[in-house]
């Protein structure tokens, strides 16, 4: 069995002030938005979507982020600790950030940049949704960084079972990294492809719903599960709760989707 290295979540020390790798996971995954958002710019030019508009959605979407997802962390998943505990609220850089909590901060973000830009919400979102996967991935592997988020027990005969030794010494699937994969690399490979001709306006919006919540279905089977506002429950947990209407969400804008004669 593999045992999981215990990183110092603290990247660099440069004096007083301390650089999470957890943090630098997230600048990395805006990063590779701009860079990924310029190779869409360049090679989609029916996108209607310019270098400057890039870095101008950037900005809102790190708010959308960040704010978002701390608030669904707090209000999903553990509103009691966070009621007695209403400082840490503020304490991004320790963990804790939902997904779900985020995608409807950046909705919020992609809602108003739209109105500000005078463009459709699904012509943004859909040239939106592609870049994002990449970002997920970057924020799972810091979770597997921070030791957080750890798997369910696993047989000890698998292969890449692995011990978090800050939880306890069973073997565990390193469920991290299986979420990075799943949402993260081969989603971003599925909407690259899929957007990489002219579709219907929405659906490359609907396929990340689809994509996104299947996916993410799937990881929480290895992935111990949270509490959340429903209790814990081994069968469905609540990121399984929250990953359901976006499956169902997607499914209809798919359909939707496919009789609007606009292409983006």
């Amino acid at each position: 069995m593999l045992i999981h290295p215990q990183f110092d979540p603290v990247a660099i020390h440069l004096g007083p002030l301390a650089v999470h790798w957890y943090g630098l996971m997230y600048l990395l995954g805006f990063g590779l938005f701009l860079w990924l958002g310029n190779l869409r710019v360049k090679s989609q030019p029916w996108s209607g979507w310019s270098a400057k508009d890039l870095d101008d959605f950037l900005t809102w979407a790190v708010l959308g982020v960040v704010v978002g997802g701390r608030l669904g962390e707090v209000l999903f998943y553990q509103p009691g600790y966070y009621l007695q505990h209403p400082a840490e609220i503020l304490m991004v850089w320790k963990g804790g950030m939902s997904f779900h909590g985020g995608f409807i901060g950046v909705l919020v973000a992609m809602a108003l940049f739209a109105r500000k830009q005078g463009s459709r919400f699904w012509q943004v979102a859909d040239f939106v949704a592609p870049l994002v996967p990449t970002g997920l991935a970057a924020g799972r592997i810091g979770n597997f960084i921070n030791g957080e988020l750890w798997g369910r027990v696993a047989p000890a005969d698998l292969p890449w079972a692995m011990i978090f030794p800050r939880v306890d010494m069973l073997p565990r699937h390193p469920s991290q990294l299986y979420q990075a994969l799943l949402e993260g690399l081969a989603l971003f490979v599925i909407l690259w492809l899929f957007s990489a001709r002219r579709r219907p306006v929405g659906q490359v919006s609907a396929v990340f719903l689809i994509g996104y919540g299947s996916f993410r279905f799937i990881a929480e089977y290895f992935r111990t599960p949270d509490a959340g506002i429903f209790g814990q429950s081994d069968v469905i947990s609540m990121g399984q709760w929250l990953s359901l209407p976006m499956i169902v969400a997607g499914i209809a804008l798919y359909r939707w989707a496919a009789r609007q004669p606009q292409t983006v």
